[in-house]
């Protein structure tokens, strides 16, 4: 026995070597397994060693310095669902949170206190009680349940189903389950740390050998006192659970924990039950901001819900403050965005950045022939490239294919497109940062901003007369939601958004 106790620690430290390893190529964090194998007293040093491995501070890595130098410089804004690290996982789901926004660039430092996360449950579980050190903003994207909060020596219950959103403060003990039959309960989350920004903890106060509980690190003397009770029975309850967070219960649980309550928070507010900004055939657009949800003031955030029917787009446009943190729902689309701040091959894959270097080489050598190479910087003639140039700017296109968990960054000022596929519909919810006075500028379609310039603006602006200027900026009859490329031709355009 004393021989297996010491060769204990480098058994110890042989798994949390793996652990990092994994991690740092890419893989999920997944403690509870690399943990399995120890037992008691050392199987919770296994536990919190791992989770402060896998923690924030650790951040997620690459699989190679060259590799991330190179998805970095491509596209900082697109987070594909490798992008997650995994809080929790069990047979019953999982808690995976999105990698700190300001370790991938620090063209996102503006949103680096925010975090994103995603909660899946499986039909009949319940998710054990725990708080974090952040704010939380949360939708539901698909299933219906029930949460219970603790909050102010209160317990509020409230059930919640698809188009949900609530704002949950900072230390509120939660809990809930999913009480549907088949289906699972998905949940966006926007988190706000109040600790250290841009990192946040999950606290649990069930709990035992899995998940591990924070009574764990208090002395038996202080919990003797703080409960007035023996060593002995704090941990015949402290210290039984080994389901992990997330598990079934039984119908008559489930049934018990599904009545709701009401209380100082204030119920759910459902986007989808709002009447749409906008909607036509290849779209709606549902917004939510604090006059209609009082609780959004303090963060100074918005929320919104895009639905764009397959095979039609979203109108170009852009929000004049605030930083869009949009996570796609249900379906695909092609995000297409103009962006000063990246390289020219941003958003390409590296077939189309390869063709985009020979022309700029091709155009660099036709420039040198005719002694037209400029000190700092070329102008778009002609024979320019694809690249849209200023004199001391240049706006590089960054284009992304995000599906469903996906993550795609929209800065503020930043012309973008979006494209749904044509074999699904579209959802993207939408988290808008500084979201006070935002306006929303569509660059297209029947409310172009543009048609609001004089004739002699137009004709300025444009050097082109400002009938031919008209005819282009008139062409298109529809608003905010139009045909996709191609689909008047297919005769794809007249379909039902989402609902």
């Amino acid at each position: 026995m004393a021989c297996a106790q010491a060769f204990l620690p480098v058994l110890l430290l042989i798994s949390l070597a793996s652990v990092a390893f994994s991690f740092q190529n890419g893989n999920p964090c997944d403690c509870q397994s690399s943990c399995s194998e120890y037992k008691g007293e050392a199987h919770a040093t296994c536990m919190r060693i791992c989770k402060q491995i896998c923690s924030e501070e650790a951040g997620i890595k690459p699989e190679n310095p060259r590799r991330g130098e190179r998805e970095e410089r491509h596209n900082p804004y697109f987070f594909g669902k490798e992008r997650y690290w995994h809080v929790a996982k069990t047979e019953g789901g999982n808690f995976r949170v999105l990698e700190n926004f300001a370790r991938r660039s620090k063209l996102l430092k503006g949103i680096d206190k925010h975090r994103v996360a995603i909660l899946e449950t499986e039909p009949r579980t319940f998710a054990m009680p725990s708080h974090l050190d952040a704010d939380e903003l949360f939708y539901v994207m698909s299933g219906e349940g029930t949460i219970s909060i603790l909050y102010q020596e209160n317990r509020e219950t409230y059930e919640i189903r698809q188009g949900d959103i609530m704002m949950i403060p900072a230390g509120s003990i939660i809990y809930q389950v999913n009480k549907h039959q088949t289906e699972r309960l998905r949940i966006a989350m926007l988190l706000c740390p109040v600790s250290m920004p841009g990192h946040f903890v999950e606290f649990m106060q069930a709990g035992g050998q899995n998940p591990e509980t924070f009574w764990n690190s208090f002395s038996d003397e202080i919990l003797e006192a703080a409960f007035n009770a023996p060593k002995e029975r704090f941990e015949r309850v402290f210290q039984r659970q080994r389901k992990g967070e997330i598990f079934r219960a039984s119908d008559e649980q489930i049934k018990a924990l599904s009545k709701s309550s009401k209380g100082k928070l204030g119920k759910p507010f459902n986007i989808l039950n709002k009447r749409p900004s906008f909607s036509n055939n290849h779209g709606q657009l549902f917004q939510v901001t604090s006059d209609d949800y009082a609780q959004l003031k303090e963060g100074d955030i918005d929320v919104s819900i895009v639905n764009i029917t397959r095979g039609s787009m979203m109108a170009p446009k852009y929000n004049s403050r605030a930083t869009k943190i949009a996570i796609v729902v249900q379906g695909c689309c092609d995000f297409e965005m103009a962006c000063p701040h990246v390289s020219r091959e941003s958003g390409e894959e590296d077939e189309r950045g390869r063709e985009w270097e020979r022309e700029e080489e091709s155009e660099r050598e036709w420039r040198r022939e005719r002694g037209r190479e400029r000190e700092h910087g070329s102008e778009r003639g002609e024979h320019g490239s694809q690249r849209i140039e200023t004199e001391g700017h240049t706006y590089s296109p960054v284009r992304s294919r995000v599906c469903r968990g996906d993550v795609f960054i929209i800065p503020a000022s930043h012309p973008v497109v979006a494209v749904a596929s044509r074999d699904n519909d579209l959802q993207i919810v939408c988290f808008g940062i500084k979201a006070e006075n935002n306006m929303q500028v569509f660059l297209a379609g029947k409310n172009n901003v543009l048609k609001q310039m004089e004739k002699e603006a137009k004709e300025l602006a444009f050097n082109t007369p400002a009938t031919e200027v008209d005819r282009l900026l008139n062409a298109q009859p529809e608003s905010v939601f139009f045909a996709g490329p191609g689909e008047a031709r297919h005769g794809h355009g007249q379909g039902h958004a989402s609902e």
